[in-house]
């Protein structure tokens, strides 16, 4: 089975700072990754890099075996079509009610032919997620885990073949953290998609991952299942759970 992304030797540097060094990563249709890493390792980098929104300095970035920065016009807009993109803090419309919100890049895009195609698929994409009774709300009068059902809706509203995922669980309490979990959950077995989710909830990440791999000193490491990541030998691997089951006890 042929990748569906692809990182080959990739590199990033902003000045002085060597961000990735020589990144490679294969991930095939379907699958969950999830890219473990310290602050400022580059996890965001690399979802950036296959957005588009940043250019390697060396190496290629690949969607469905076609190179995404020397694609141009209608290759590049197909290519772009693949990504559903969930950003961490949701950024949502919040002058728009909730149905607007799902509707935005669907509009925006002009990914369906009429009015008609974009109400059924909106109407469609929130029974998915489960807020078909407050399509007429703004975020504002939502909770926090209809907030977050909202963010990953507007996502999935596309029908997106990848998903990227910004960090979605970043500074939520446990109840939150759950809700980000159920709507991943759709996306794997809903929506069929490829998930590519930067997080640093090992619980999360051991949950929903059929790989996971961590970003160190600008290389990506122990890249497995969550069984060998939780027991690798790897001094890097081994600090960076101590590190986070620490915090845990802290809290």
């Amino acid at each position: 089975m042929s990748a569906i992304i692809e990182l080959r030797d990739v590199h990033k540097a902003f000045g002085e700072n060597r961000v990735l060094t020589g990144v490679s990563l294969a991930v095939e249709p379907g699958e969950t990754f999830v890219l473990l890493g310290r602050s400022g390792s580059g996890k965001t980098v690399v979802l950036k890099l296959i957005e588009g929104l940043l250019q390697p300095d060396a190496g290629e970035v690949l969607l469905e075996g076609h190179d995404l920065h020397t694609a141009t016009g209608k290759e590049l807009r197909e290519l772009r079509g693949l990504l559903g993109i969930q950003f961490q803090s949701g950024a949502l419309f919040d002058s728009m009610n909730v149905f607007d919100n799902v509707a935005f890049p669907l509009r925006e895009r002009r990914l369906l032919p009429t009015k008609q195609a974009i109400e059924q698929r909106v109407t469609e994409t929130l029974a998915m997620v489960g807020l078909s009774d407050a399509a007429e709300q703004l975020p504002g009068e939502l909770s926090g885990g209809m907030r977050t059902r909202l963010a990953f809706a507007r996502a999935y509203g596309v029908r997106p073949q990848i998903l990227l995922c910004d960090d979605p669980t970043a500074g939520l309490d446990p109840i939150l953290t759950d809700a980000v979990d159920v709507a991943l959950k759709v996306g794997k077995e809903k929506l069929a998609a490829t998930i590519l989710l930067v997080t640093n909830s090992l619980p999360t990440a051991f949950g929903l991952g059929d790989r996971l791999g961590l970003l160190h000193e600008g290389q990506l490491i122990e890249v497995g299942p969550p069984a060998q990541f939780r027991e690798s030998k790897h001094p890097a691997v081994q600090a960076f759970l101590h590190d986070w089951l620490a915090r845990r006890t802290e809290h």
